[in-house]
């Protein structure tokens, strides 16, 4: 039976029979406030090639009352079997089908998602339906090259406001009736319904065009919302865009609505863009994560484009949809005229590609164009590769064949294809049309393989310092275990940097692209001048590969790392020293000393929270456990001491401040806490706000300092959604086995936490600190996680299979009892990729340690 899967061969012979044309869909949800189900009626018209044939329309519903087929009454218990209607007889030409059904709210952020703001006690629906949940709405035939109109009635509550793709009606006794849409895919359709808070403006292009602007959120988040911000962000998208597409926005209006509990960072539903409501910053937070915001805004605004205006074939490019969000969005950062954010590439250079380079070292690699068997493979595809590698990639192909050619060709690829369905090779083709180069071995090599490339630098020197040669030296390391094949070398069009040192800091004195290709490229260019103090390969980030610097840059890098002048290069020789970290190439206490060097010289606050998150994590599951204690004290008091000199009121000082309570761990540090807390201490310039706040108490619950009265107090001064969210997290933070039993059995034996509390629990569950009393849970995480795979929605049981997995057991053990289970359970195929990555991570942290064990005895 296929459950609610869908495979390639069944989205194949479904598109060659069918062409679908519209969808009328009429929903009531007068009955929101209360929950249970609501009905849903669907009338689709299509048109079938053949006479007779059969096929089926998908529906996941608690109930089906008609199947109406060409005014045909089918047996509405027979045809519905297994997620789907089985549709039989189909007249050659044009078909209409009518089904009416029950469909169910859902707390999981899949299908209509429905929340109950504690504030003001009221509903607040929205739409999640990437990848296949417009289903669980209304009937479908749920792939993305069957594009069709869809006309939108919903009646609502009084006093609600409905938002959907079209531009938003008036509404006549509680019913909203919506205009269709133009052609589009059924996963981009949306309905936003709830009284929501809304602020309007609009964008004023060229020649007279103009856009509404809507921006909305619960009205408890309101005094919060810097709308005048995100505005001044999605005009200069719609500006950058608008110039590079060469292709007018699409769609009537645009409506972003930031909404709770939502699984990803956005959704690019056409003209109604939603957004996790935890953007609406309540507290204090750092230009970073301004910057990280309006990335997500541009990235949904090029969607509108890349993605709903040409969307792919089937999901194996997907790849394509997101990767070019990214690029772009980045690329519109960098670049676009009075941007705050022109420093973009060094955020995508630390973060971003980190990601990329961490999923590409997994078992479950894969090429770029991954192969997309069904639903279950694309489920579990929103990876790293499939954006950031894949935005690399995009990245050094703009530098291969130069952005005006590449944007050339993305605007005949638009012009060709509107509001159709594609495959990369239309890309491809539009391409190399305006570019003049043949792009296929290019796309070979890129794009149909996996794993990453070191380049590594060979230079000769004179007994004067003089270069006598220079070549750089590609390697292509076996793939992880059980990843599918073969390590190749690859194209690549990267830059050498030439850094010396000048009144201290390492400026870039001269600079050489080129093209490299196979085992080792000479540069002759470099041959003849003298050797610098730091050669680094791939300058400005232009290619996607790990590299590794020669013996005498490294030694530069280590003394002078935060004397670079740009952040740039800072970055890349961060995320450098990071990878040559997990990759147990450099020991995790060398890396935390190199970190402690040059971390009070980084400007960029983005790398120095990513320094942050990378230091506790290196010595939490990299160092040897028998120096891990003494790793954490020493970066804990350097935490404080950055916190008491950094600027007031700095971003500086609010990272700090977080780094410092996330591994407070003496008695006298605790106290410190518990002092900023109370207010009986205080730092000049540091406001310790609601958010700030819940950190240093999650902390102080976590080690025993504070419990449950203070998580009570606590829950009192703040109660929202976002701080029952982090009571949760305290109360599963409590280091007692009575709390993490009773935290344990409320994410597995019962099924009642909606997506967001449950992310949160774990969250809290999870401690560093706490191995011994988690290790009993390693055992119980086997024995039920195929269960819960097996039964839990998609996103709640990923939550599980990831966050619960026993990741801090380090051990072989831990192995031996993954492997044991792999070859008993079973498991799916998505099941299988995240478990094998999760050993995966542990597998790595073995080797890791024993590297710092090593680095100790040497010392």
């Amino acid at each position: 039976m296929p459950g609610t899967n869908l495979t390639r061969e069944e989205a194949q012979q479904r598109a060659k029979l069918l062409t679908v044309d519209s969808y009328e869909v009429e929903l009531d949800l007068s009955g929101a406030q209360e929950g249970g189900t609501f009905p849903s009626v669907t009338t689709v018209r299509f048109e079938s090639a053949e006479a007779g044939a059969e096929t089926f329309i998908d529906l996941v519903a608690p109930a089906v009352h008609e199947v109406v087929l060409n005014g045909e009454a089918l047996d509405a218990a027979a045809v519905f079997q297994d997620s789907r209607i089985a549709l039989s007889g189909l007249a050659a030409g044009a078909n209409e089908l009518r089904v009416v059904a029950d469909c169910a709210y859902t707390n999981t952020g899949e299908g209509l998602h429905r929340f109950v703001d504690p504030v003001d006690q009221q509903a607040y629906l929205y739409t999640q339906f990437e990848v296949p949940d417009a289903r669980r709405v209304f009937a479908s035939f749920e792939q993305p090259d069957l594009k069709a109109t869809f006309r939108f009635t919903v009646t609502a509550p009084e006093g609600w406001t409905v938002i959907s793709n079209s531009p938003t009606p008036e509404p006549k006794d509680r019913v909203w009736a919506f205009e269709p849409t133009p052609r589009i895919s059924s996963y981009i359709t949306a309905l936003i319904v709830g009284p929501y808070h809304a602020v309007h403006s609009s964008y004023e292009g060229k020649d007279g065009q103009s856009v509404p602007l809507g921006i909305y959120c619960r009205p408890s988040l309101a005094e919060f919302l810097d709308a005048d911000e995100i505005f001044d962000v999605t005009r200069q998208g719609f500006d950058w865009f608008q110039e590079k597409f060469a292709y007018d926005y699409p769609f009537a209006k645009y409506d972003q609505l930031f909404v709770p509990e939502f699984n990803a960072g956005a959704m690019e539903n056409a003209g109604a863009v939603t957004i996790r409501d935890q953007y609406v910053f309540r507290s204090k937070v750092t230009d970073a994560a301004y910057e990280v915001r309006a990335e997500t805004i541009l990235h949904e605004l090029a969607h509108m484009w890349f993605g709903d205006l040409v969307t792919m074939e089937w999901w194996n490019d997907l790849w394509l949809n997101e990767s070019f969000a990214t690029y772009t969005s980045i690329a519109c950062q960098a670049y676009a005229e009075g941007s705050k954010w022109p420093h973009a590439w060094t955020t995508f250079a630390n973060s971003m590609k980190t990601w990329a380079y961490r999923q590409d070292q997994l078992p479950s690699t894969h090429p770029i164009m991954a192969d997309i068997r069904d639903l279950d493979d694309v489920l579990v595809n929103f990876d790293g590769i499939t954006y950031a590698k894949g935005a690399s990639v995009l990245k050094q192909l703009v530098a291969y064949v130069g952005m005006d050619a590449f944007f050339k060709g993305v605007q005949a690829y638009f012009k060709a294809h509107a509001f159709g369905n594609t495959r990369l090779s239309d890309l491809l083709g539009a391409l190399e049309e305006t570019s003049g180069r043949d792009l296929t071995a290019w796309s070979k090599a890129w794009l149909e393989t996996a794993g990453i490339n070191i380049l590594r630098p060979e230079i000769e020197t004179d007994e004067n310092g003089m270069i006598t040669a220079f070549a750089v030296r590609q390697e292509a390391p076996a793939l992880p275990a059980g990843a599918k094949g073969e390590p190749v070398l690859r194209p690549h069009r990267i830059a050498v940097g030439l850094y010396e040192l000048q009144d201290g800091k390492l400026v870039r004195t001269d600079r050489v692209e080129l093209d490299i290709d196979g085992e080792r490229t000479a540069v002759p260019e470099l041959v003849g001048r003298a050797r610098p103090a730091v050669v680094l390969l791939n300058d400005d980030d232009l290619s996607y590969a790990k590299v590794r610097l020669d013996e005498v840059s490294l030694a530069n890098v280590t003394a002078h790392l935060g004397d670079f002048t740009e952040s740039l290069p800072r970055a890349l020789c961060w995320a450098s020293a990071w990878d040559m970290t997990r990759d147990g190439e450099l020991a995790a206490r060398d890396y935390l000393a190199l970190v402690l060097s040059g971390i009070g010289k980084e400007s960029d606050i983005g790398v120095v929270q990513s320094l942050h998150r990378q230091v506790k994590l290196a010595v939490d599951l990299y160092a040897d456990p028998a120096w891990r204690e003494q790793g954490l004290a020493t970066w804990t008091e350097a935490t404080r001491e950055h916190l008491r000199t950094a600027g007031a009121g700095s971003d500086h000082q609010l990272a700090w401040a977080r780094a410092f309570a996330a591994t407070a761990r003496t008695e006298e540090q605790l106290a410190y806490l518990a002092a900023l807390l109370d207010g009986s201490e205080t730092v000049e310039g540091l406001v310790v706000d609601t958010e700030l706040r819940w950190a240093f108490l999650e902390r102080l619950v976590a080690t025993g300092v504070a419990d449950e009265p203070a998580i009570a107090a606590e829950l009192e001064r703040d109660a929202t959604a976002a701080g029952e969210r982090h009571a949760a997290t305290a109360r599963a933070a409590r280091p007692t086995a009575a709390a993490k039993a009773e935290t344990w059995a409320s994410v597995i034996d019962s099924a009642d936490l909606p997506n967001a509390v449950q992310e949160a629990v774990i969250g809290g569950f999870v401690q560093s600190d706490q191995r011994e009393l988690l290790a009993p849970y390693a055992a119980k995480y086997f024995a039920v996680v195929k269960e819960i795979w097996d039964t839990r929605s998609h996103e709640i049981a990923q939550q599980i299979a990831v966050g619960l997995y026993p990741s801090l057991q380090v051990s072989q053990e831990t192995l031996d009892a993954t492997d044991a289970w792999l070859a008993s359970a079973e498991p799916n195929a998505g099941l299988r990729r995240l478990v094998s990555e999760s050993r995966s991570g542990v597998e790595r942290a073995l080797k890791a340690q024993a590297a710092d064990a090593a680095a100790a005895s040497r010392s």
